[in-house]
Order: C-alpha cells, then structure tokens, then sequence
C-alpha cells in the first residue's frame, strides 16, 4: 500500500510494479497552500540569503512558484527535492548521501550568513535548529502544509488488505492511526529513521527501515525481505 498524496504516488507506485508488486494506491494526506506564507516567500529577495535549503519537491515547487533565481548556494534535502529544483533552472550545489534533516546538517557548513529555508508549516524543527545550532541566521518559510486526506471506503478495504504499507513520511502514519486504528498490514516499512521514529510515535510497529532514504530505498528493503522469506 502507498500512502503518499495522490500528487507524489505515481513514482512509488512504478517503482514497486518494476519488481513485480500490485501498487495499491491511498493517498491519506494531502498538500494546502498557505498562501499568506507563500505570498511572504514571494516577497523576500533571495540574493539577501547565502543559502537557499529546501526540504522536499513540494517545498521546490513552492519556492519556484515564487522566484525564478537562488542565492549562490542551494541545498537539498535528497535527490527528488534536488531534481525539482533542476528542471526548474536551478544549480543545486549540495545534496547529503544520507538523504533526510540530519544527514544534510551534517554535512553543511558552519557559517554566520543568512539561510532561506523552506519547507512544510508541520515539519518537524530539526533542521532549522541545526542550522541556527550551526551558525547560520535562519529565515524559515512554510508556503503550504500537509493534511489528512479521506480515501474512499472501498479503497481503505483494499488498503487492509495489502501485505505490506509503505510510509515515507511521519504524517502518513499519523493519518494512517486516525483512519484505521492501529491495524496494519503485516509488514510495516519506514523510508527512513526518522519516518520510522514518528510511525511508532503514532502506535504503530516498524518492520523495516530503508538503508537507502529514498522511494528507491523503500522499495528495496520491501524487496530484500520478501526474497528472503520466499
């Protein structure tokens, strides 16, 4: 089952048919504009900042909706966020191997300029805080938000029924718990530590956590564990 919004399922979804898997598609959250937030993003100048960091392609679209250009520097959080940037006309210059908030704050630079960070209204504080932890004057803007979707009931049927739920994304198993309890497939997959961190602040109990913080990542692990236990 993937549980991504509908707007960034269809890679997941071709990712796991690639290896052979029915992709069963619900979406349980969904992205909001927040418009006072993006018309403020719209309104800054990005050469006032040194670094631009954005932490997912929402956030990239976001920040493309409001300026064309980019501080000298871009930072992102992994390689999807990195190649929403690109095709909008944007050189990326820093994207961590670890592909989430700590694996980039590793990597990043101390420094005491200024750091325009966008990113989802609910994300979690990591980032910015690391950043300012390291140096840097952090002006942090939400343009949207995510929120639980409501799926069809015949697709929440389909979705129990599923051997395994994929999360890439603490929201996801949030809404997940308010839809359907703590129930689950039998296998419970996280993208990454942190994903896997807040699923089972929700309740829920981790099967497998992706080496890889990727949509590729999440796939492979699924695919390593079913051929072993084949």
């Amino acid at each position: 089952m993937v549980t991504r919004a509908a707007e960034q399922a269809d890679e997941l979804a071709s990712l796991l048919s690639a290896e052979g898997a029915e992709a069963v598609v619900v979406p349980l959250i969904e992205f909001v504009d927040e418009p006072v937030a993006a018309a403020a993003l719209a309104a800054l100048d990005p050469n006032e900042f040194d670094w631009l960091v954005v932490t997912s392609p929402n956030a990239a679209r976001a920040y493309l909706d409001a300026h064309a250009t980019a501080p000298g520097d871009v930072a992102a959080v992994g390689t999807a966020t990195a190649a929403a940037l690109t095709a909008g006309g944007l050189r990326v210059t820093l994207v961590p191997i670890d592909q989430r908030a700590v694996g980039l704050l590793n990597v990043f630079p101390s420094g005491h300029g200024r750091v325009l960070l966008v990113h989802a209204a609910d994300a979690e504080p990591t980032l910015a805080s690391g950043l300012r932890e390291a140096g840097w004057q952090v002006t942090a803007s939400s343009p949207y938000r995510s929120a639980p979707a409501h799926p069809p009931a015949g697709r929440l049927l389909a979705a129990l029924s599923a051997d395994a739920v994929l999360f890439a994304s603490g929201s996801a198993a949030r809404a997940w718990v308010d839809v359907f309890g703590l129930t689950t497939p039998p296998l419970v997959v996280a993208i990454g530590p942190q994903t896997a961190n807040a699923v089972e602040q929700a309740g829920l109990k981790v099967s497998l956590v992706a080496a890889d913080h990727s949509l590729a990542g999440l796939v492979a692990v699924l695919k390593s564990h079913l051929s072993r236990t084949e």
